[in-house]
């Protein structure tokens, strides 16, 4: 138990974590600390690039097998599971609507990228390998959740999507930018393989974290103020629920992980990915099928609380607990 504290305490205090902690920090302290938007959205991309196109070159040395097909095939079955969760305990211990609490599940059931890529980056600089197509695992995870919202939402009948399943909803989910360059870069690294990282490595890999700390600066400070703004809409509840949903999603992740017999480093991502909430792929997707669900309310759980803990917290504590239970070092 020493050593799982210990572990956690040791990630928790890397730079990509803190300089989160200090842009939330400064939001929360409304200091006038701002990072410019094109310049935010210029790091998002290129985040998006170099982790899918490392996951991509990775599986073109692997190969693909069995174990990339089960991982996606379970990571989808997760995506369709864990809003039916989020939705059943939303429903107990708070009093939102049928349609609020259907468009929280979603978050929950769907990843958080950025969550990804910082869990990815602790094992990279822990020097802990992991499966690189957990890339195409995250990629997958992202679509599911929306159905399972629209699901809870018409099976209860407090009122009907917006749009259903249609050509507009699926091109939102589908073509939206992240999940697009994603994977996009992912097939150019599974295509190119090792000569192709060769010839752009000083770009992917040696800029790498000091970009992802910039990044979560911006990231804290969008958090901070989020949560600061909306201080009096999340009640006790809600905010247990952006704690413990996180945790038993998790749980949830590493006896999946433990089941198709991810590494320790996989199995920590699939821990992180259960474990996160989208505020990119989702929202889009509810302000187009659920226009009625409050946007205030599931847009600032996972941005505002979720997130937070996932990376200052919950990472560490996932990484800890993925090498206890399957014997890594």
């Amino acid at each position: 138990m020493d050593s799982i504290f210990g572990l956690a305490l040791e990630n928790l205090l890397s730079p990509v974590i803190l300089f989160f902690v200090l842009g939330f920090a400064a939001a929360m302290a409304r200091s006038d600390l701002a990072v410019p938007e094109a310049i935010a959205k210029g790091l998002s991309l290129y985040l998006l690039l170099a982790i899918g196109f490392k996951g991509g070159v990775s599986v073109s040395e692997h190969g693909v097998d069995a174990g990339l097909i089960i991982a996606i095939i379970a990571g989808v079955i997760l995506s369709f599971l864990l809003p039916l969760i989020a939705f059943a305990l939303l429903r107990v211990i708070t009093e939102l609507s049928v349609t609020d609490a259907a468009a929280v599940a979603a978050h929950y059931g769907s990843v958080s990228i950025v969550t990804f890529v910082a869990a990815s980056s602790v094992l990279t600089s822990a020097g802990i390998v992991f499966e690189g197509y957990m890339v195409a695992v995250a990629a997958a995870m992202e679509a599911p959740a929306i159905l399972s919202a629209l699901w809870l939402v018409a099976r209860a009948g407090a009122a009907r999507p917006a749009s259903g399943v249609d050509s507009n909803l699926l091109r939102e989910i589908l073509l939206n930018g992240s999940i697009v360059l994603l994977v996009g870069a992912f097939a150019i690294g599974v295509i190119t393989g090792v000569p192709g990282m060769a010839k752009i490595e000083a770009f992917i890999v040696a800029p790498f974290l000091g970009i992802l700390c910039l990044f979560l600066l911006d990231m804290g400070l969008v958090a901070g103020r989020g949560l600061r703004q909306t201080r009096g809409l999340l009640r006790p509840k809600l905010i247990l629920f952006g704690v413990l949903m996180p945790l038993t999603g998790a749980c949830i992740g590493m006896l999946t992980g433990l089941l198709i017999g991810l590494s320790p480093g996989g199995l920590m991502l699939m821990m992180t990915l259960s474990a996160s909430a989208s505020y990119i792929a989702v929202p889009a997707a509810m302000r187009v099928a659920l226009p009625e669900a409050n946007p205030a309310i599931y847009l600032t759980l996972a941005l505002g609380v979720t997130f937070p803990f996932n990376l200052v917290l919950g990472i560490p504590i996932y990484l800890a607990v993925a090498q206890a239970v399957s014997g890594g070092v």
